[in-house]
């Protein structure tokens, strides 16, 4: 079994739809349409929807990791999408690749986005099974 993917090629939980949610999650969800400029919540939401205070603690962390910082906004989703990446999250990849391009992230960005992820990863690998000492240099 793959550790990334869901079985069954579903959710365990169905996504609670708007009208189906209580005044507690419709808050959280008018604040994300809110927040992103759209009329649409994403199924994460949705899900995560079943246990409220998590819905709220989530958005909240999102609205502040991802919001303005000392990192532009296409860097953050960068960030997220090699994350995504190396942690096999399909569903990840896939909304945060829609955020990066939408911030601007070109063909040849992703490309080399994809070389940096698969470098790092054979690296760490490397660095990992032969145990090294860090350089005095780095610390």
């Amino acid at each position: 079994m793959n550790p990334g993917k869901a079985t069954g090629g579903s959710a365990a939980q169905a996504p609670i739809e708007y009208a189906d949610a209580s005044p507690e999650v419709r808050a959280v969800y008018d604040d994300i349409m809110a927040t992103r400029k759209t009329d649409w919540v994403n199924n994460y939401w949705k899900v995560l929807a079943h246990h409220p205070s998590s819905l709220r603690r989530m958005w909240a962390n999102s609205k502040e990791v991802m919001g303005p910082g000392a990192l532009d906004p296409l860097t953050k989703e960068l960030i997220y999408m090699a994350v995504s990446v190396t942690n096999a999250c399909r569903y990840c990849i896939a909304s945060h690749g829609a955020a990066a391009r939408s911030k601007g992230m070109t063909p040849a960005q992703h490309a080399e986005l994809v070389a940096i992820i698969g470098l790092a990863n054979e690296t760490n690998r490397h660095a990992v099974a032969l145990d090294l000492q860090i350089d005095d240099r780095f610390r």
